[in-house]
């Protein structure tokens, strides 16, 4: 593990710390524990949690560790778990459900090969056209003229021109690509739809994965092994302002809360800790949230342990494509009994303006009755709705006045994944340590060399890396291959 050396100043002249690097988020999850901080609600049973027992926490509500808590199979961020052994220190369920919203409905998406010929939703015909469609997208790239006439087009007019049905237009746009309708181009349509095709069958029927407890786990993942090479870390230790020399314009050192002088050679911060002057020529964009409790799932099914995603298509122009994500309470997110539900788009008005109207037509409010006749939806037992901005394609260039060796992480973005933040991570990694491997393969136990008080990691040709281990779902083959169907 690679790390920064920073002298600590008074008032312990002498001592050293050693901070890492390549790590973007170092804090611990911003998680709202209903015990102690949830609004009583009039008429609503007790949300409290059961206490925490043991190794386990005990469940929490993750609301800002990332928008969509999900990572795809065969994304960035997987294989950078596996590569680094870090995923010894996470557990993940699978994504169960890929669902659709549609004239009113929630319905589940055939996602799999088997899941296409065994679904009752789809015509025969459908099936063959779809199973078609699909296969293209699996190798787009080797057929030019089935896409090159129509570069210049959205996805969903695409989608148009190859004679689906719509509903399989509705379908392939927002289950599968999950793209948008009117700022998508084919090409981003066609990457997205062989992308979540390359990622089933990994690990499950559906090509996502979620960490247990939410994605504020991961950081502390990397925390955990950066520690076992000597990391240190800081906890509730806030920077009040940076030292700059006045001829080289570099930040020298910091103070911190107490005072305190903190020497480094380079300092990493999160976009949203600059002050007001720094960021008075940044143009940010906004995104709408809403985290909800409700007491049972948007598609009852005969267990209720689903984690499901579903996507409800804009309806008025200059709106956006809601997400929502459902956890269950074997994620360690919620109680047993309820769910907790994340809805994400970009903002156009404010998050509740955004978000209400989805919001209900899946749930119904917990104080009124439902009529004999109406389908059952969940009650939303707890709401809450909230703005936060997007910093995720803001340039460096954007903010006033940066010394050199302060390095910019933006924050969370709507895109689902994680792989433009494990890219991030990795370029300022290789500018702070030009020469070094990013998140290598830790040594083997009995290759570490002691040293004094430092650990020297030595090499090993023998070392392997495993592709999955006890805590990680085990990984199968690819449930999409490209080859045709025979009945």
């Amino acid at each position: 593990m690679h790390k920064i050396r920073a002298r600590v100043g008074l008032p312990s002249p002498g001592c050293w710390h050693w901070l890492p690097s390549g790590i973007r988020d170092l804090g611990f999850p911003l998680a709202l524990r209903a015990r102690a901080s949830l609004p009583s609600l009039a008429g609503t049973r007790d949300l409290g949690f059961p206490p925490a027992t043991g190794r386990h926490p005990g469940p929490g509500l993750p609301l800002q560790p990332r928008l969509h808590p999900l990572l795809y199979s065969r994304g960035l961020l997987i294989d950078l778990l596996i590569k680094s052994n870090v995923s010894h220190y996470a557990e993940f369920k699978n994504i169960t459900r890929i669902l659709a919203f549609r004239e009113g409905r929630v319905e589940q998406v055939p996602c799999s090969r088997a899941d296409v010929f065994n679904s009752k939703q789809l015509t025969m015909v459908e099936k063959r056209m779809l199973m078609k469609f699909l296969t293209f997208c699996m190798e787009y790239e080797k057929h030019p003229d089935e896409y090159k006439a129509y570069e210049e087009i959205t996805f969903s007019e695409y989608l148009k021109t190859q004679k689906l049905t719509p509903n399989l237009q509705h379908f392939v746009l927002h289950s599968i690509a999950m793209t948008s309708k009117t700022t998508s181009s084919t090409i981003d349509g066609l990457k997205a739809t062989r992308k979540f095709l390359h990622c089933l069958g990994r690990y499950g029927n559906t090509p996502f994965l979620f960490p247990l407890y939410g994605q504020g786990e991961l950081p502390q993942c990397f925390c955990r092994m950066c520690a076992v090479f000597g990391g240190i870390y800081c906890l509730r230790h806030s920077v009040q302002c940076l030292v700059v020399d006045k001829e080289s314009r570099k930040c020298k050192a910091i103070i911190d809360q107490y005072g305190q002088r903190i020497i480094s050679k380079h300092f990493l911060v999160e976009d949203s800790y600059f002050s007001e002057n720094t960021c008075s020529h940044v143009q940010y964009r906004q995104i709408s949230r809403a985290v909800l409790i409700t007491d049972r799932s948007v598609l009852q099914a005969d267990s209720d342990q689903q984690i499901s995603i579903l996507t409800v298509p804009a309806e008025e122009p200059g709106t956006s494509a809601v997400r929502v994500i459902e956890l269950c309470s074997s994620t360690m997110t919620c109680m047993k009994g309820t769910y907790l539900v994340h809805l994400t788009c970009t903002s156009s008005k404010t998050a509740r303006e955004d978000l209400e109207p989805v919001v209900q037509k899946l749930f119904i409010p917990y104080t009124e009755m439902e009529m004999e006749n109406e389908v059952k939806k969940p009650r939303l037992l707890w709401a809450l709705y909230f703005n936060m901005r997007d910093s995720s394609d803001i340039s460096r260039n954007s903010y006033n006045d940066l010394p050199s060796n302060v390095y910019v992480c933006s924050g969370p973005d709507c895109g689902l994944g994680n792989d433009n933040a494990v890219k991030q991570a990795e370029t300022l990694f290789q500018q702070i340590c030009p020469n070094e491997d990013f998140c290598p393969p830790p040594p083997n136990p009995e290759d570490i060399v002691l040293d004094g008080d430092s650990l020297q990691p030595g090499t090993s040709e023998s070392s392997v890396v495993p592709e999955a281990n006890s805590e990680t779902p085990k990984e199968s083959g690819n449930l999409w291959k490209p080859e045709e169907h025979s009945e």
